[in-house]
């Protein structure tokens, strides 16, 4: 990263949020997603013994990082990993690599508070709404004190669907598992950790954004063209993940020794417009949860895996330059996207909702630019 770059690398002690240091970071790469966990990585160089004495405050596991773009929070999670490296002609260098914030959950495990196995604990939500299960579940995590907190922030997003999940001592359920288990039934919802700076105070800000059935921010459609602000595009078909009939099968309920032991499967949820209206053809879809045991809940998985994955799935994908029309907080906005070539020759005019963002900052000649991974909206 040259001294010209607009982007700056702050580290921070991952309990307090208190700035350690701003380095140098070169070769970034950082992506971002709606739903897991989103990565960065670079390379801070390590020229002198005063800087190497810098970069030694850095500790895996407890050191936070954010990629600040101008006045604004681009990006922020946990360093999970490093490199020292020293090259044949003793350039020293730190590797790092991060995860957002979501990676704390998966981190984590739901216990009782006691260091002692408790068999009778068990953290239960009975027909709680969805979205509150996830803000409790986040709670929960973060009162085990000392060292649970990491000052994430929740809103008040509301969903008329309710749910009864219990977790037990001993079954070192990970949350961001359990988590990921709500959202994936029928009529979930989406969840993303946001960070920025609060416009009142200047303070960092960590925010469990949710939504259901999505997670939709901003009032007006961002406007890229081609040719303009959409350097390339790419729209990739693919008929091997998508299906017309899908089912999920879980654990086994058996409890005759005697017996032969099969899971529990769901009914075959079928996309039955594609194939009695359109004539497509029977592509089955199948999953296996072996912790479930509820068979309305493997109807509802199979329901939501037939619809993300019905007919081809298409993940479209554009790359644009940044520039101060791109606001930092993408994820979940609404595109539209207007492209004029000789694919496109009557020009297509489509909206999309942004659901993955990949930043590859200026460096060595290159532009500021983005990768945007959309859904149809």
């Amino acid at each position: 990263m040259t001294t010209t770059t607009p982007y700056r690398a702050i580290f921070c002690d991952l309990l307090t949020d208190r700035t350690i240091d701003i380095l140098p970071l070169r070769d970034v790469t950082v992506d971002d997603y709606i739903g897991k966990a989103g990565s960065l990585s670079g390379t801070i160089p390590v020229p002198n013994a005063e800087m190497a004495a810098r970069v030694r405050r850095i500790e895996e596991g407890r050191t936070s990082v954010y990629l600040q773009r101008g006045n604004d929070l681009w990006w922020g999670g946990i360093i999970w990993t490093s490199t020292l490296q020293s090259d044949d002609r003793g350039v020293i260098t730190l590797g790092i690599q991060a995860a957002t914030f979501e990676s704390y959950a998966g981190r984590r495990r739901i216990r009782a508070a006691t260091p002692a196995y408790d068999p009778q604990y068990k953290l239960e939500f009975k027909d709680k709404y969805q979205l509150d299960i996830v803000r409790g579940l986040w709670t929960d995590l973060q009162t085990v004190l000392p060292g649970g907190g990491i000052g994430v922030t929740y809103g008040d997003e509301h969903s008329g669907v309710k749910r009864t999940v219990t977790y037990r001592d001993g079954d070192e359920t990970v949350y961001l598992e359990a988590i990921d288990a709500l959202a994936a039934l029928e009529n979930g919802f989406e969840h993303h950790i946001a960070v920025y700076r609060d416009p009142a105070t200047g303070a960092r800000v960590r925010r469990l954004r949710l939504g259901s059935p999505k997670i939709e921010i901003g009032t007006s459609d961002l406007v890229m063209d081609r040719p303009g602000t959409i350097l390339s595009y790419s729209f990739p078909r693919d008929a091997t993940r998508g299906g017309t009939t899908a089912r999920a099968r879980g654990a086994s309920t058996n409890t005759n020794q005697a017996e032969e032991s099969r899971p529990l499967a769901s009914t075959v949820a079928v996309a039955t417009a594609l194939i009695d209206d359109a004539k497509y053809p029977r592509i089955d879809l199948s999953s296996d949860h072996n912790e479930i045991t509820d068979g309305a809940t493997l109807n509802a998985l199979a329901g939501a895996e037939l619809a993300a994955g019905t007919g081809a799935v298409v993940i479209p994908e554009i790359s644009v330059r940044l520039d101060d029309l791109v606001p930092p907080a993408l994820l979940g906005r609404t595109v539209r996207i207007r492209i004029t070539d000789e694919w496109w020759t009557e020009g297509l005019d489509a909206r999309y909702r942004i659901i993955g963002v990949k930043v590859s900052p200026a460096q060595r000649g290159r532009p500021d630019t983005a990768e945007l991974y959309l859904e149809e909206a």
